[in-house]
C-alpha cells in the first residue's frame, strides 16, 4: 500500500483526502491542529492524524520523518513553506505535489529533482491548475489543427451560489477575508489587441468590465496580475491579447476601490481601546475632511459620492459606521485587520449554503485557409449543501488524481513541473470529467 502525506488540514483538503482514501491508499493528515486533520479522516483505517507545526520545526527533524515514512507529500501549507517540503522530498527522492503557484525558489529546484528522479508538480488545483489545463487543450488542438492563437482571456471567480448570493457585496467567504483583501493591492499587466497595458495596484477596481455567462448573468472582471509571461507558458508566445482575470458580482468592484481609496487596506496598527467603529472609520479620512458629526456624510463628501450610494450603503452594512466601541483583545489593530473581522462576521456561508466556481475562458483562432473561430469553455461548478464546497473540490480534486497517476506511474515526469503538457493535463482533465468536473465548449465561425 503506497502512503501519502497530506501536510494541511485547511478548507479545501477534503475531497483530496477522500478520494485517495477511496482510491485505496495510505493517508496521513499533518496540520497544526491534529482535531482538524481526525475530522477529515473520519476514524478511516488508512488514516493517520498527527499534529504538526511546520514553524516550530526549526530543525526540521519531524518533517524528516513524515518524509520519510511516505512515497509521496502532498503540501497544502501556506505557499511560503513549499520550497522547505521540496527539499527535503529531493533530499528523500519523494514525490511531491502542491495546488500554489510555482516561486521562483521553486524553479531553482528543477535542476535538483531531475537529478533525483522526482516529480514537484506544482499549480495542480482550479486557478492555478484546471485553468492552465482547459486552456491547453485547446491551444494545443488549435496549433495541431495548424491553426494559430490570435488572443486569449481567461477568468475566474470563486462566488456564491445564486440563491445564497443574498448580501450587498455579492461576496461569501469559507475562508479568511485576509487574503483576498491583500490581492486587491496588487497591479496588474496584461496584452489586449496588441497594446500592452499595466494597471497600478490602486487603480485595479476602476479597470473592469462586465462579462457575461450563459446561464448566470452579468459579472464584473478585472486584471489578475501579470498574465503577459503565459505567452510563453501556454506557447502562443506572438498572441496579441494576453489577459487572465478575476470575476466578481456586480458592485464588488465600485465598492473595493473606495475601500482602498479610504485606507482599509492599510496594515498599520491603529490604537482601538475605547474607540468606536464610526471614530475608527473618520481616523482614516483626511484632516481636512468634513467633519459635521455624521460619518455617513462626511465620508460620502470625501469620495464624492452620495450619502445614499451603494458603495456607502455596503461599508454601512459591514458595520464601519457604528457607534459601537470596537471589542477586541489587543490594543491596537490595522484597517486591513478591522475590514476582514467585520467581513468574516458579516459574510460566511451559513450551513447548507453552496458556493460556485466560474471559469471561463475565450479563444481567437485563425487558421491557414483563412477560417476564423471564437472559441468559449465554461466550467460552471457547485458546492455540496452540507457536503464539499465548489472550491475545495475543484482545488483540490485536481492534484488527488494527479497523486494517483504519479503512484501508479502513469505520470512519469521529472523535475519541477505545471500542467501544460499533454502527458500531464489529459490524464488529470480526463479524471476530472469522471467527477463531474468538465469545461463545456463552444464554437462559433467569424466571418474575415
Amino acid at each position: 500500500m503506497k502512503n501519502v502525506l497530506i501536510l494541511g488540514a485547511g478548507l479545501v483538503t477534503g475531497p483530496i483526502v477522500h478520494y485517495l482514501l477511496d482510491k485505496g491508499y495510505h493517508v496521513t493528515v499533518a496540520s497544526r491542529t491534529a482535531a482538524k486533520a481526525e475530522a477529515l479522516l473520519g476514524n478511516h483505517p488508512n488514516g493517520v492524524a498527527m499534529a504538526y507545526n511546520i514553524a516550530a520545526d526549526t530543525d526540521g527533524s519531524q518533517l524528516t520523518q513524515l518524509v520519510s515514512r511516505c512515497d509521496l507529500a502532498v503540501s497544502l501549507l501556506p505557499y511560503t513553506h513549499h520550497v522547505t517540503v521540496a527539499r527535503e522530498c529531493i533530499r528523500q527522492k519523494k514525490q511531491m505535489v502542491t495546488t500554489s503557484y510555482v516561486s521562483p525558489a521553486m524553479r531553482e529546484l528543477d535542476s535538483e529533482a531531475r537529478a533525483a528522479g522526482i516529480i514537484i508538480l506544482n499549480e495542480v488545483g482550479l486557478d492555478p491548475g484546471i485553468d492552465h489545463m482547459s486552456a491547453m487543450q485547446i491551444i494545443h488542438r488549435v496549433q495541431n489543427a495548424g491553426g494559430h492563437v490570435d488572443g486569449f482571456m481567461s477568468y475566474c471567480g470563486g462566488l456564491p451560489a445564486p440563491e445564497a448570493n443574498d448580501n450587498p457585496l455579492g461576496y461569501k467567504f469559507s475562508w479568511s477575508p485576509r487574503g483576498v483583501l491583500l490581492a486587491a493591492r496588487n497591479s496588474a499587466h496584461y496584452l489586449k489587441n496588441g497594446q500592452d497595458v499595466t494597471v497600478p495596484g490602486e487603480k485595479l477596481f476602476k479597470h473592469y468590465w462586465p462579462l457575461q455567462v450563459e446561464g448566470l448573468g452579468e459579472f464584473e472582471a478585472y486584471p489578475n496580475r501579470d498574465s503577459v509571461p503565459y505567452r510563453q507558458i501556454y506557447g502562443i508566445d506572438d498572441t496579441a491579447t494576453m489577459y487572465r482575470g478575476t470575476l466578481r458580482n456586480a458592485g464588488w468592484c465600485d465598492t473595493l476601490d473606495n475601500v482602498a481609496h479610504i485606507g482599509f487596506l492599510d496594515e498599520t496598527p491603529r490604537p482601538v481601546s475605547g474607540v468606536t467603529f464610526a471614530q475608527f472609520t473618520r481616523s482614516l479620512l483626511p484632516a481636512d475632511a468634513p467633519n459635521s458629526g455624521n460619518i455617513k456624510a462626511d465620508l460620502a463628501t470625501a469620495l464624492d459620492l452620495s450619502a445614499d450610494s451603494k458603495v456607502i450603503s455596503d461599508l454601512e452594512w459591514l458595520g464601519l459606521f457604528a457607534n459601537d466601541p470596537i471589542q477586541i483583545e489587543a490594543d491596537e489593530i490595522s484597517p486591513l485587520d478591522l475590514l476582514t473581522r467585520q467581513m468574516l462576521e458579516r459574510m460566511e456561508y451559513a450551513e447548507g449554503e453552496r458556493d460556485l466556481i466560474v471559469l471561463v475562458h475565450h479563444f481567437d483562432a485563425s487558421y491557414p485557409d483563412g477560417k476564423k473561430e471564437h472559441i468559449t469553455s465554461t466550467l460552471i461548478a457547485y458546492g455540496e449543501p452540507g457536503g464539499d464546497s465548489a472550491m475545495a473540490r475543484t482545488v483540490s480534486l485536481p492534484a488527488a488524481i494527479a497523486v494517483d497517476l504519479i503512484l501508479r506511474g502513469k505520470i512519469t515526469a521529472t523535475g519541477v513541473q505545471i500542467p501544460v503538457t499533454p502527458n500531464l493535463y489529459e490524464p488529470i482533465l480526463a479524471g476530472l470529467q469522471t467527477l463531474g468536473i468538465e469545461c463545456v465548449e463552444t464554437v462559433e465561425p467569424v466571418q474575415a
